[in-house]
């Protein structure tokens, strides 16, 4: 059995941090939690039964990325070829923490205070669940789609000797259309069965709401980062020409909710299935852990392997 620790310094080994899980797992056994259901009139979410429990590998794998200065990731989907072949399609993204755990900028912190009532949701949310953002005009939500939304994604991080990998299912929020949209409504319901009420902040529920979680998102980019929504469509020829003439390059979005932008911005959500460790801190020893979650009468849990590396 491989312990986990949430603490973990820059120059200790990954089974240092292993080792101090067992505290963790007694503190979090003894917290208060409430599972999610989804209210699909308002938008928010309300609490009932149990909480799934907080990963094994989570403290660790969080402990290691607040180490790393940028901490992009490699995310792997199913595309088809001309001739319908499936083939892998790759692209590096900014990973942007834990779902709905965003940390936001100082400047995106002053967008939300001045455009968001309250200044956007209550933290009463954590998970296990990692996200990026992206267009939907890009490649990779249509290979998401076709491909039962199966997704890969890969941290190497090098000051740290470790390698993550974490297989699971991609669910995708931010239409604007709200759940209007099948597959909005359905990805919010997922994600809910993975959201944990943070201990003593029942009574804030009420006041979370789905579209002030994606505009966090969103106003975590800088206005020229948002004004990458206005772009012409990605990936097309420049020489074919866009109907829509408020698209082009080089715009600046202050708007938290201009309806240009926010049409093409969404929140790419990972639930993991799977999850893998290689540390090579020492490469005379290297170690290798596995994490499966799997179903069980009392709910889903994380069976712990360690592997040859």
């Amino acid at each position: 059995m491989v312990p986990a620790s949430a603490a973990v310094s820059h120059q200790s080994s990954l089974q240092v941090a292993l080792r101090r899980l067992s505290a963790i797992k007694l503190d979090i056994g003894r917290s208060p939690s409430s599972s999610l259901a989804l209210s699909t009139k308002a938008g928010t979410m309300s609490t009932s039964s149990k909480n799934p429990q907080r990963a094994p590998w989570r403290d660790i794998l969080d402990s290691q990325l607040k180490q790393t200065a940028a901490y992009d990731f490699t995310v792997a989907t199913v595309g088809y070829d001309a001739q319908q072949r499936p083939v892998p399609r790759l692209r590096t993204c900014g990973c942007r923490g834990f779902f709905p755990e965003l940390e936001l900028n100082p400047k995106g912190q002053e967008a939300m205070d001045q455009q968001v009532e309250g200044g956007g949701n209550p933290p009463v949310f954590e998970s296990d669940m990692l996200s990026f953002t992206t267009d939907p005009r890009m490649e990779k939500l249509s290979q998401l789609e076709s491909s039962g939304h199966a997704v890969e994604a890969v941290f190497w991080l090098k000051d740290l000797m470790t390698q993550w990998r974490i297989k699971g299912t991609a669910y995708v929020i931010g239409d604007p259309s709200g759940e209007d949209s099948q597959i909005e409504k359905s990805s919010r319901t997922e994600i809910s069965k993975a959201l944990r009420v943070k201990g003593g902040a029942d009574s804030d529920v009420a006041k979370w709401t789905w579209q002030n979680a994606v505009t966090k998102y969103f106003a975590n980019h800088s206005p020229v980062a948002r004004g990458f929504f206005r772009n012409p469509p990605p990936g097309q020829p420049k020489s074919s020409t866009t109907s829509q003439s408020d698209l082009k390059l080089g715009q600046k979005v202050l708007d938290l909710y201009d309806p240009v932008a926010r049409a093409n911005f969404r929140v790419v959500v990972i639930r993991p299935e799977q999850v893998e460790c290689l540390d090579l801190t020492d490469q005379e020893n290297a170690k290798r852990w596995n994490w499966t979650l799997v179903d069980g009468d009392d709910g889903s849990q994380w069976d712990e392997i360690e592997l040859w590396p």
